[in-house]
């Protein structure tokens, strides 16, 4: 499958990937698994911010966690030298979500990441997934995700 045609199906443009805000490095590729540090919800450039139950709703962390998948392929694609065809299957991501401690409902949240995943890779886009509560993030951000994914020799 051709994920550039695929994105531009979806009418999804990807953004410039976001550099390190410390001492890491955006991801890392060894014996055919690319691992993706933690990325955050970029919109036009600003994190969406905020805590689910305080100063966010759930559909506000859905759209939160779409971006950060957004941004988890932008990565993919500049790990991988342009080539997201690369990617053999999504493995697993790692959704935090910055929530009261009353939020129950993380995995309705995660979703906005992982239908975005199936979306854009199809059946190689089904992931195992652990989707977690904190009380804050980094920048303040209402969803944090990191993803394993499986790749193909360049």
């Amino acid at each position: 499958m051709m994920i550039e045609a695929k994105l531009a199906e979806l009418g999804i443009a990807l953004p410039q990937p976001a550099a390190p805000v410390a001492s890491y490095v955006p991801a890392v590729e060894a014996n055919g698994m690319l691992f993706i540090s933690g990325q955050l919800p970029f919109v036009d450039g600003k994190v969406l911010t905020g805590r689910v139950g305080d100063t966010s709703t759930l559909e506000d962390a859905k759209v939160a966690a779409k971006a950060c998948g957004i941004m988890l392929i932008a990565q993919m694609k500049a790990a991988l030298g342009g080539d997201l065809d690369r990617v053999e299957r999504i493995v697993k991501l790692g959704v935090f979500i910055a929530s009261e401690p009353d939020f129950t409902d993380q995995p309705e949240a995660a979703n906005g990441a992982s239908d975005l995943m199936e979306a854009v890779f199809g059946d190689e886009g089904k992931h195992a997934r652990a989707a977690v509560s904190v009380p804050v993030l980094p920048r303040n951000a209402t969803v944090e995700i990191d993803c394993v994914v499986q790749v193909r020799a360049a």
